[in-house]
């Protein structure tokens, strides 16, 4: 029978979980989301893109702003606050239809679910098993992705976008709700406010700019894989069904990951990634048969899935405060901002072929990077739940 401390632990898991879907759903809902605003607001694909770009903005700028004090705030709060008022901004946005009223609510949603998503990934990396911790909220993401797209196209079939805002302002206060119930906290503070935070470590670093190189050329491919696959004469249809194929891959990533984390050697892992990222992209934009592009785009998110879990398990080791992997937000949305224009000019100016090449290049700036980590392993402070 489970002690009344591992219940307390299984429901603090559920509110990290929670935290996790729900800051992270531009990653799940993005062509939902901008395919509403244009077919629902009456807006172009510019001004689409730019509400979907405030709200990752936000995020990004809240991220960097609260985790280098990680552990100086109280997380707990910080979660619940900014779950919150994620939920009240897109409850408001489900009442106005102007894209001057909707653009204020897109950042004040971002900034909102950032600082929440830092203090979740922050807590994440103090766990006595960050990457096991973050595989499973992998998996958690998957799951979430193949319910989100099973209630979300109808619902914005049957309320247009307002149904789609309030659908977003549920899922955001279902995470309120329970970090309210249940948030982990620190099993004894890091550091007090007086305190200074000491430096990041070089390797710290090394590994930040290697994932978000990873994370560029994950989004400035991802962005274009159904456009190259239609303009390649390959059908809507057949590249529908790569897409669902590609969801059910990314579910197993997060899990394969985590049960391969004391098998493969973290530094192999990383290495060897944006290789195998690089050769995919190029097969996506190059190939003009099916079967290639129909293998390389289904696999080829589950790679970014499966080296992040390795970077954060070991980066959580590297720098145990928390503070590095709180600044997840910022790694993974500063390149989902930058990809879809880097791709999409190098398109325009170059045509397909040259996000490839770009790939490549970016691929080879993250292996130097991730070369330069060392396997240092460091004490964790375990969490617990905090009711």
């Amino acid at each position: 029978m489970p002690t009344m401390n591992a219940r307390l632990l299984s429901r603090g898991r559920v509110a990290l979980l929670a935290g996790h879907c729900a800051g992270m759903i531009d990653l799940v809902a993005l062509p939902v989301w901008v395919g509403a605003l244009v077919a629902h607001y009456g807006l172009d694909s510019q001004q689409a893109g730019l509400l979907a770009t405030l709200f990752l903005v936000g995020a990004v700028l809240a991220s960097t702003l609260v985790a280098p004090r990680f552990g100086r705030i109280d997380a707990r709060r910080m979660a619940l606050g900014g779950f919150a008022l994620a939920a009240l901004a897109f409850g408001a946005a489900s009442w106005v239809d102007s894209f001057a009223a909707l653009a204020p609510l897109h950042a004040l949603a971002g900034l909102s679910a950032g600082a929440a998503l830092s203090m979740v990934h922050g807590t994440m990396a103090r766990d006595a098993a960050p990457h096991r911790s973050f595989a499973v909220a992998g998996v958690a993401l998957g799951v979430f992705a193949i319910l989100f797209y099973a209630a979300a196209p109808p619902l914005v079939a049957a309320a247009g976008g307002p149904g789609l805002f309030r659908l977003f302002a549920g899922v955001f206060l279902v995470a309120a709700a329970l970090a309210a119930l249940g948030f982990p906290r620190l099993h004894a503070p890091t550091r007090t406010a007086a305190t200074p935070a000491p430096r990041l470590a070089p390797a710290v670093w090394f590994g930040i700019v290697g994932i978000s190189c990873m994370t560029i050329v994950q989004s400035m491919t991802f962005s274009f894989v159904e456009r190259v696959g239609i303009d390649r004469g390959f059908g809507a249809g057949a590249v529908a069904g790569v897409l669902v194929a590609l969801g059910f891959v990314n579910l197993l990533s997060g899990a394969l990951a985590g049960l391969l984390e004391r098998r493969i050697p973290a530094h192999r892992v990383l290495l060897a990634g944006p290789v195998v990222q690089a050769v995919l992209c190029v097969t996506v934009m190059s190939s003009t048969g099916f079967l290639p592009y129909a293998v390389a785009t289904s696999v080829f998110a589950a790679v970014q899935i499966f080296v992040h879990t390795f970077v954060f398990g070991l980066l959580a080791r590297l720098e145990p405060s928390g503070r590095a992997l709180a600044a997840t937000p910022a790694m993974l949305m500063t390149g989902a901002a930058v990809g879809p224009i880097l791709g999409g000019t190098l398109i325009k100016s170059f045509g397909y072929a040259s996000v490839g090449l770009a790939a490549v290049a970016i691929g080879a700036v993250a292996v130097v990077c991730y070369s330069r980590l060392r396997r240092v392993p460091a004490p964790v402070t375990p969490i617990e739940a905090h009711a």
